[in-house]
């Protein structure tokens, strides 16, 4: 029987199998010697133990399509990263922080702006033109009001989706109204454990039917700047690449060099002037972070 380990915690693993539940599985030694450890999101083979209880054996990891670490996850297919329009205010540089780390971790993303029922038309505006050709998807949606939810629910469809974003801005709300309910309170996984809501929780799948799986993970904030040198920094700025190489000097930073083609585009308003001042301020502390390594 094949499903998906939706959350592993005390060396159980739960797997979600298509129209039969879930199962609390114990992994096979096997694993341990071969030195592989069963994730989060991975696609697995179960044999069952116990029907009525719902308990088996994990007996074999299927091929991975992708692998993440920190947080350890697999098979993630993209991102969506959400934002608030209001309470709190978005954060742009922490915005394209998040949208760097997964380009870092070779995962598209989409931005999904909560809160739209706000009704801050110049702040709505000015995110639309500062993403404008920043190469991901952008909602705006009130989950409070249910509105605008449809182009999301396109974009999770038959993917598993990794949900990130700074606390207050309705990651939790957004899953519970997809779901019709509250999961950490209601859900199968939950009742099985025992925990409550308030219990530090691990990075958990929550499925939500025909192949497609949110995958919630508390805490997600790292973000991985740090792994990336200051000269590639230009081309995670996607807007950016149609100007690269055509700067005066080879190996433009676009910082004060002369005849810098990224900052004519700046100045005609071609570049977002707020995505190039967080490119500065990235920039600067890629390069703080090297003075102080060497």
């Amino acid at each position: 029987m094949d499903g998906k380990v939706i959350k592993g915690i005390a060396g159980f693993y739960y797997v979600s199998v298509a129209e039969s539940g879930i199962y609390e599985c114990r992994a096979k030694g096997i694993f341990r010697k071969l030195g592989k450890k069963p994730l989060v999101g991975d696609n697995v083979r179960i044999e069952v133990l116990d029907e009525e209880k719902k308990e088996g054996n994990l007996i074999e990891i299927l091929d991975r399509s992708s692998e993440m670490h920190r947080p350890a996850a697999a098979n993630v297919d993209q991102a969506l990263i959400i934002f608030a329009l209001k309470m709190p205010d978005p954060n742009f540089l922490v915005l394209d922080r998040f949208l760097i780390s997964m380009q870092v971790r070779g995962i598209p993303a989409a931005i999904c702006i909560n809160k739209d029922d706000t009704a801050d038309a110049d702040m709505r505006q000015e995110i639309r033109e500062r993403y404008a050709d920043a190469g991901c998807p952008l909602f705006f949606i009130s989950v409070k009001e249910g509105r605008e939810t449809d182009q999301v629910k396109e974009f999770l469809a038959g993917k598993t989706t990794i949900l990130a974003g700074p606390s207050g801005v309705g990651k939790s709300s957004f899953t519970n109204y997809l779901l019709g309910k509250n999961y950490m309170e209601t859900g199968e996984i939950s009742r099985k454990l025992k925990r409550g809501k308030n219990t530090t929780r691990h990075t958990e799948i929550v499925p939500l039917g025909n192949q497609t799986f949110l995958m919630d993970t508390p805490g997600f904030s790292l973000i991985d700047t740090e792994q990336i040198k200051k000269e590639e920094l230009d081309w995670y700025f996607q807007e950016f690449r149609p100007y690269i190489g055509r700067c005066r000097f080879q190996g433009c930073a676009h910082i004060q060099e002369p005849d810098c083609a990224v900052k004519h585009a700046v100045e005609n308003q071609q570049i977002s002037g707020g995505r190039y001042e967080n490119y500065r301020y990235l920039y600067e502390e890629l390069k703080d972070n090297e003075k102080r390594r060497y």
